[in-house]
């Protein structure tokens, strides 16, 4: 009969010492993306990089963590969970030092992929490590703290980059990850303790070969298309229709393969398909308002990096009291559809009213909107992984947590990379509405590039007024245009089936799950049967 180790039920999980080190491994994974964004142009320049090096900059770690992130659940599933940690914020760390040491664009660009893929495997393994220690009741509480964390890691980020290059130069915009990822490597490997099951490791990388091709592929077309080449032209039919048949063979292996890296089973799955679904609009607002209202601040305004960054502190202070109070509530009274349906409603009347935004916005109601956004991301994102893992068997946390992050992900990158279009063409619409204007003044509106301008007090007179106009209409198009998809965050947490949130951890279930299976057994045989798989601990694995 499968048991737990002796050691693995009876020693409690030292649960302070190891979310104090999960969450600094969070941190530091949610910051790697953030905090280069207000130092970039300035690291771009001293590496003696082009435009062309600054989009691969963030674009190299954006597609690694994507692509690395389902690849990750999997083998959490398969193999213990401490050695993975360790092996992401090892790989995480290593990115971080060839970063900071970069001689040129491909160094860099290097070391930013490397990051890429242990950040992947920080923000799903957290996650799942979670579900192991913790069960989904009292889970909620923790959520709000590790929301929090990832709201400083993602607004915060900004503002902590631009103090460190003015103060200290660029280079530590990497440097100053280490020292933490390091605490976290230590914390993590003293304290997490958590069960494994022994079974034979099959990996299928076929499917990780076709979905890493597929959706890498994905995203450098929707991301570059427009850009290095035209939306109709051969490369963005090959790169296009290339992607989608890679994706269509993932899915053909997967059917097929023994441990499937993404099982296809999890989309039979009601409630985890409306789990990925809801969390398609928290991507996009959760990378857009980063993103759109930076630039309506700095295009529209004429506020600086740092200002940007302390403009949206609403945000950040909204993320982190509505995920600490909503977590609160739901472990503390079992309900948590009624918080997850306000935080929704909050997310879409927020990004609505971003939807409304001109170029004399009083910065109040700017706050406002901001706030609102905030705490729908608040009760929303972290609460989305739970459902997901009260939805699936136990045995398929690891890959469920990881499914819903990683469509989160590629959802909110390629919604924001298509609302980055919109808002584009609504900008430059609106210069070449004023071509007359501009054309009294001497300038030729076809001339005018906006993907040029990084700098409004660097234009004179009409185009500036121009293109503080554009860029404010092109912003408040790019968030009407997301505004849908809280409408369908709403529907999908309202079709939630109505889980109880269970007081057991996953290792738990687990065991209460073969105890059911052998006492089934049993009782149609009169025997009772070994099953093939036991559990040991971590530590002895």
């Amino acid at each position: 009969m499968s048991t737990l180790d002796e050691t693995s039920t009876q020693r409690p999980v030292r649960v302070g010492p190891t979310l104090t080190g999960l969450m600094l491994g969070l941190l530091v994974a949610m910051l790697s993306s953030s905090i280069i964004s207000t130092s970039l142009p300035r690291i771009i320049s001293d590496l003696g990089g082009t435009q062309a090096t600054l989009t691969w900059t963030v674009t190299a770690a954006l597609l690694t963590i994507t692509v690395t992130t389902p690849i990750w659940g999997k083998l959490s599933d398969m193999v213990g969970r401490r050695a993975l940690i360790n092996a992401a914020l090892t790989i995480f760390l290593v990115g971080s030092v060839v970063c900071g040491l970069a001689t040129g664009p491909e160094m860099l660009i290097a070391g930013r992929a490397v990051q890429g893929v242990g950040a992947g495997g920080l923000l799903t393994l957290v996650q799942i490590v979670l579900a192991d220690i913790i069960s989904p009741r009292d889970r909620g509480k923790y959520m709000g703290l590790f929301g929090a964390v990832m709201a400083v890691g993602t607004i915060g980020g900004p503002l902590l980059g631009g103090f460190l290059t003015d103060a200290l130069g660029w280079r530590w915009n990497f440097y100053s990850a280490i020292p933490v990822a390091v605490i976290s490597l230590v914390v993590v490997s003293i304290t997490l303790r958590v069960p494994r099951r022994n079974t034979r490791v099959h990996i299928d990388y076929a499917g990780a070969l076709l979905i890493s091709a597929g959706v890498s592929g994905l995203l450098i077309w929707v991301s570059q298309a427009g850009n290095w080449f035209p939306w109709l032209s051969v490369t963005s039919l090959v790169l296009g229709c290339g992607s989608v048949i890679l994706l269509i063979l993932a899915v053909i292996v997967e059917a097929r393969a023994k441990e499937p890296i993404i099982p296809l089973s999890l989309f039979r799955n009601r409630g985890f398909v409306l789990t990925v679904l809801a969390s398609l609009s928290v991507g996009v607002a959760t990378y857009g308002t980063a993103v759109f209202v930076s630039q309506y601040l700095q295009l529209s305004r004429g506020a600086s990096t740092t200002e940007s960054g302390l403009i949206a502190l609403p945000q950040l202070i909204a993320v982190t009291i509505a995920s600490t109070v909503a977590g609160a509530l739901i472990s503390r009274t079992g309900k948590w559809k009624p918080w997850m349906i306000v935080g929704a409603s909050s997310l879409a009347v927020g990004v609505t009213m971003l939807g409304m935004l001109t170029v004399s916005t009083p910065m109040p109601y700017l706050w406002v909107a901001m706030a609102l956004v905030g705490i729908g991301i608040g009760c929303v994102m972290q609460n989305l992984v739970l459902m997901a893992e009260i939805n699936v068997d136990p045995r398929q946390v690891g890959v469920a947590s990881a499914g819903v992050a990683f469509f989160r992900s590629l959802g909110g990158t390629i919604g924001v990379t298509l609302l980055g279009a919109i808002l584009s063409i609504r900008a430059q619409s609106v210069v070449q509405s004023n071509a007359t204007e501009l054309q009294t003044a001497g300038i030729d509106a076809g001339t005018v590039d906006l993907t040029k301008i990084a700098d409004l007090q660097t234009l004179g007179q009409p185009l500036r007024g121009i293109v503080e106009e554009a860029y404010a209409r092109g912003v408040a198009d790019a968030f009407l245009y997301s505004a849908p998809l809280a409408i369908v965050t709403i529907i999908a947490i309202a079709l939630l089936p109505a889980r109880e949130l269970s007081t057991r951890t996953r290792g738990q279930r687990i065991e209460d799950l073969e105890t059911e299976v052998v006492e089934t057994s049993a009782g149609m045989s009169g025997t009772v049967p070994t099953l093939d798989e036991g559990i040991t601990e971590d530590s002895r694995a």
